[in-house]
């Protein structure tokens, strides 16, 4: 069997590290500056970088843990900070070796071919990086400088994690192998720090003394988030926003200030897919962090500012995720419309004014659907206060009830969720009303029944829909729609109207 120190001695060797086999094995900081500058060297060498790699690899896997990360006593300051620094340069180096090629401006993305390499680089990075987090385990299991191994795992972990996370996403510069590779070695990193999944890693334990890895991260992710540079590396972004999803209560709040301009950032840029991604980051930043911190230096306002221009856009998704991101916004600037300590006109207000605005001249199919299925919740939040609005609504409900939304009528199932919670809350309003309301819901009725594109059970659901919303409109106007329906001409409607009809007809509320 052969003697692992020879085979280390030969291995250098063959790096061109030592000058003979038979030298005996350098200090292990002495070792990784000249392993650096053979890596730096290698970088834009695809067939010496593929080597170079490969027997860095070999050397984390066959080397002496003992070796590689020397014991050094916790009060020796100076020593862990030198050994820190030499791992932490050498792994960013190694990185480097796989290294996304940068994107000139913020108009397009580079194509596929630009990646072509890109994803075997990573695969034996990754392979590399995974070799040294082995050596680490097995050496720091019987070590006594357990704080000084648990500093140096805290310094090269951030950099590493960003690694994987970029490569283990299905994007145009990872293939199978390659996500598979950074997965491993994600799971890796995990392993030897004693964390239990990637929010762990992150965030440390508050009841314990584990500590977690998101400043270091954000030391490094940030200087390339600012705005004259995060589009130039397409994974950036996507980086980042993944890194923001893992970090919850009550960790979240101490970062705010360094999470939340990068997210921003994204939800001002122009293109759809960086608006949603930063909707998103500022919809997850909302949902975690106290109120009162939100609060603090007026930054919700700022939030709700950024997010309200995107109701001017014309694009479904961004819309979608806008909505649903100000219903919590809002009860952290105001109280619920609802309450009976709100009566003034709000931000609520402006909000569903400029959408029943929108709602009421917009033909775009995928923007009528996403406003009919956040309208009912705002409805909803309002409460008694939609009487400010009734008019912007029923000329919502009457338009969208009119035109078909074929397979599923999502628009119409929605518009007639509003038409009943408003009902409910603005009853007294409603009288006056009912005529025209009653009209349309009869014209409904008969649309529905005769309409061979809708499913049985959507059919059914509409047909069950109408009817409750009739069964309301009669009891806020104490029994006047049922003396409206006895004038019907029953012989101008299909049967399911008529049983719709007489099923109203006979219930009382």
């Amino acid at each position: 069997m052969a003697d692992p120190g020879m085979e280390i001695s030969s291995l250098l060797h063959k790096l061109h590290l030592s000058s003979s086999p038979s030298d005996p094995l350098p200090a292990i900081t002495e070792l990784l500056s000249q392993l650096q500058k053979k890596l730096i060297g290698a970088v834009h060498n695809s067939c010496e970088n593929s080597s170079v790699v490969g027997q860095v690899e070999h050397l984390f896997q066959t080397a002496d843990p003992d070796w590689l990360f020397p014991s050094v006593l916790d009060d020796q300051e100076n020593e862990w900070v030198e050994l820190r620094s030499a791992y932490k340069s050498v792994i960013s180096t190694l990185i480097g070796c796989a290294a996304l090629p940068i994107c000139e401006d913020d108009c397009s993305s580079l194509d596929s071919a630009a990646y072509q390499s890109i994803p075997s680089r990573a695969t034996a990075v990754c392979s590399a990086l995974t070799a040294l987090l082995g050596s680490w385990d097995e050496g720091c299991r019987a070590r006594r400088d357990k704080t000084g191994m648990t500093g140096l795992l805290l310094t090269v972990a951030p950099p590493i994690f960003l690694f994987s996370v970029t490569h283990f996403q299905d994007q145009p510069w990872s293939t199978a192998s390659s996500r598979t590779a950074a997965r491993h070695l994600h799971e890796a990193l995990v392993r030897v720090g004693g964390w239990r999944d990637s929010a762990h890693l992150l965030m440390g334990d508050e009841y314990t003394e584990d500590r977690g890895i998101l400043g270091g991260v954000l030391d490094v992710l940030l200087p390339q988030l600012t705005k004259d540079s995060w589009h130039r590396c397409e994974a950036v972004k996507l980086v980042f926003a993944w890194t923001l999803l893992q970090v919850t209560r009550p960790v979240l709040s101490p970062f705010l200030p360094r999470l939340l301009p990068p997210s921003l950032l994204l939800n001002d840029h122009y293109r759809p897919d960086n608006c949603m991604l930063g909707v998103g980051c500022v919809h997850h930043i909302v949902l975690n962090t106290p109120a009162a911190d939100l609060r603090h230096f007026n930054r919700a306002e700022v939030l709700y500012q950024a997010l309200f221009k995107h109701l001017y856009t014309s694009e479904a998704a961004v819309i979608q995720l806008v909505l649903s991101c100000l219903l919590d916004l809002l009860l952290i600037l105001e109280k619920p419309p609802s309450s009976a300590s709100h009566r003034k006109p709000c931000r609520h207000d402006d909000v569903l004014r400029l959408v029943l605005t929108h709602m009421e001249v917009e033909h775009k199919v995928a923007l009528r659907r996403v406003y009919a299925s956040a309208l009912p919740l705002y409805v909803e939040r309002m409460g008694v206060a939609v009487c400010r609005h009734l008019r912007r609504v029923e000329r919502v409900v009457l338009g969208y009830l009119e035109v078909r939304d074929p397979p599923e009528e999502t628009s119409r199932l929605m518009i007639l969720q509003v038409l009943q919670r408003t009902i409910k809350v603005a009853w007294p309003r409603m009288a006056c009303r009912v005529d025209v309301l009653l009209r349309c819901l009869l014209r409904l009725l008969v649309d529905v029944s005769s309409d061979s594109s809708v499913g049985g059970p959507v059919r059914q659901e509409l047909m069950d829909q109408s009817s409750a919303s009739i069964r309301l409109l009669d009891a806020c106007s104490e029994g006047r729609v049922q003396r409206l329906l006895l004038q019907l001409d029953s012989r101008c409607c299909s049967t399911q109207t008529r049983q719709a009809e007489h099923l109203n007809r006979g219930h009382h509320i």
